[in-house]
C-alpha cells in the first residue's frame, strides 16, 4: 500500500489520540482524523501550525518523514526515524565497509540511470536525445569522465522552451522554484525509504559534504529527478511564463510519491519504487549483489 503524503497550508493543530492524527483547523473549527499508519510523508507550510511532541513521535516511530517549510514556503527542515530497521547495526555497518571499487560502481549506475531517464524525457518532450543515450552507454567507473555533468548542460539547455532562457540554478527564475520544491519532495521520499532499509542517509557513495545530513539520499535520487522534471514540463507547458509557486503547482509536485514509474519491468508508485532501490542498495552492500534497481522511465 502506498503511504499518503499530506500538505497543510493554513492554521492548524495537529494531535494524536488513539494511533489517530487528529487535525484542527483553525479558520473553520473543522476536526479530521487520520490513521498515522497510512501516512508517509506530513509537509508543514504554513507558520501557525502547532503539532505536538506526541504526535511528532508517533509519526516517527512509523517512519513517517516529516517536512518543515519557511515563510516562503520551501522546504527547509526534514525529521526523520533514527530506529528504521530491526537488522540496523548490521546493516550499518555493511554500508561503513562498502569498499571503494563498489561505490564507484554504484556510482556509474546511478549516473548511467539518471542519464538514460533525462533521455527518455527529452525523446517525450520532442527534443533530440541521441547524445545523452550516447552517454549514458559510456558512463566508467566513478564517472572519471563527468558525463554526469556533460550530459546536464545538454539538458538544461533544451529542456524547456527557449521564451524561458532557462538556467538551473538554485536560486534562479522560475522553474527553478517548482524544481526545487519538488525535489525537496522526492529527496525525503528517498531519505525516508533509506532509514526504513536499515542505512544511513549521511553517508553517500558519492556526495561527501560534511554539512550534508542526506549525502546518500542525495545519490539514489537522482534517477529518480527526471520524473520532477516531467512534472514541471507539464505545467511549463500548460502555463508558460507564469510560474509563481501556488497551491495548483503544489498539488501537482505533491503526486510525485503517487507517480507511476517502472522498474525491473513493472509498474509501480514512485515512493513504493524507491523502497525497491534502497532494498537493492542493502543487498549490494552486504556483498548478495552488485546491481542497484533504477527506474527506467519510458
Amino acid at each position: 500500500m502506498i503511504k499518503r503524503t499530506l500538505y497543510f497550508g493554513n492554521p492548524a493543530y495537529l494531535k494524536t489520540i488513539n494511533e489517530q492524527m487528529v487535525v484542527e483547523i483553525q479558520e473553520s473549527g473543522e476536526t479530521k482524523k487520520v490513521p498515522i499508519e497510512d501516512i508517509g510523508l506530513l509537509i508543514m507550510d504554513h507558520q501557525q501550525i502547532t503539532i505536538t511532541q506526541a504526535l511528532m513521535a508517533k509519526l516517527l516511530e512509523n517512519n513517517v518523514a516529516l517536512i518543515t517549510c519557511n515563510k516562503t514556503h520551501h522546504p527547509t527542515g526534514m525529521f526523520l526515524n533514527l530506529d528504521g530497521n530491526t537488522l540496523q547495526s548490521k546493516k550499518f555497518q555493511a554500508q561503513i565497509e562498502a569498499s571503494i571499487p563498489l561505490k564507484k560502481q554504484l556510482w556509474q549506475q546511478t549516473v548511467s540511470a539518471k542519464i538514460y531517464n533525462q533521455a527518455m524525457l527529452l525523446a517525450a518532450e520532442k527534443i533530440e536525445n541521441k547524445l545523452l543515450l550516447a552517454l549514458s552507454k559510456d558512463v566508467k567507473s566513478g564517472d572519471s569522465d563527468n558525463y554526469e555533468g556533460q550530459a546536464a548542460v545538454y539538458y538544461w539547455k533544451n529542456l524547456f522552451p527557449p521564451f524561458l532562457n532557462f538556467t538551473r540554478e538554485r536560486e534562479g527564475a522560475p522553474p527553478n522554484n517548482l524544481l526545487n520544491y519538488g525535489y525537496a519532495i522526492l529527496r525525503a521520499v528517498v531519505a525516508r525509504s533509506i532509514v526504513a532499509s536499515g542505512m544511513l542517509p549521511t553517508l553517500g557513495i558519492f556526495h561527501r559534504n560534511q554539512y550534508n545530513a542526506y549525502c546518500l539520499a542525495d545519490d539514489i535520487m537522482e534517477p529518480y529527478r527526471p520524473y520532477v522534471d516531467k512534472i514541471v514540463c507539464d505545467i511549463v507547458g500548460m502555463n508558460g511564463h507564469y510560474l509563481a509557486m501556488g497551491t495548483k503547482f503544489k498539488q501537482q509536485l505533491l503526486g510525485i510519491p503517487a507517480m507511476d514509474v517502472t522498474i525491473d519491468g513493472q509498474k509501480s508508485p514512485l515512493m513504493n519504487a524507491v523502497q525497491r532501490t534502497t532494498a537493492s542498495l542493502v543487498r549490494c552492500f552486504e556483498g548478495k549483489t552488485r546491481k542497484i534497481l533504477y527506474p527506467v522511465m519510458n
